[in-house]
């Protein structure tokens, strides 16, 4: 059996993404596992971890790719500071904890923002639905009519976009059980 790090590794040759360089901020509101999932990255390993307090950067290599993530928090205060970290950013990797539909409105809010910042108008948006082992999880297509995302973003399969396209897409996945989150950096590699 494959080890994350080996997949993504392979899969990143494949694509010969060598050398590159970039930063990633993980953004969403608390609770939705962006340290956990940072986590399960960067140690391949699954521990609880404390609400985030203040943001902080973990560097991360797969196969010659260096990403400076940066794990921002999500509770209200800290989001006050997420615009702070987004110019020059390569990409924006926003989670969403779809156990919890009591919070979409409060998660489509803080989405819908990003959406319309500059800042980050034009480059690659990876939104992660995650917690689906859960048995409250909604679906995909919940969460795309919930977060009006239906016509937005540009496929799971498509590697190249039209000029002046953003690159959006929603990937359903599981930090805890490991599942979906290989599939979509594989997809943010290829536009990044």
């Amino acid at each position: 059996m494959m080890f994350l790090w080996d997949w993504l590794t392979a899969a990143l040759s494949y694509l010969g993404l060598y050398h590159k360089k970039g930063k990633l901020v993980f953004l969403g509101l608390d609770n939705a596992g962006k340290t956990s999932l940072l986590n399960r990255l960067k140690f391949g390993t699954m521990a609880t971890p404390h609400p985030t307090g203040q943001p902080h950067c973990e560097e991360l290599q797969i196969a010659d790719m260096t990403f400076r993530t940066h794990d921002l928090g999500g509770h209200k205060q800290a989001r006050r500071v997420w615009r702070e970290y987004l110019p020059a950013v390569d990409a924006v990797v926003f989670i969403l904890d779809v156990s919890d539909p009591g919070r979409f409105r409060e998660a489509q809010k803080e989405l819908q923002g990003l959406l319309k910042d500059e800042l980050t108008s034009g480059v690659p948006l990876l939104i992660l639905g995650n917690k689906i082992d859960d048995p409250r999880a909604a679906g995909e297509f919940q969460l795309r009519t919930a977060f009006g995302l239906h016509g937005l973003t540009t496929g799971k399969e498509t590697a190249s976009l039209p000029e002046g396209r953003r690159a959006m897409e929603l990937f359903m996945c599981s930090v805890k059980e490991k599942q979906g989150y290989g599939k979509a950096f594989r997809w943010l590699a290829q536009h990044f």
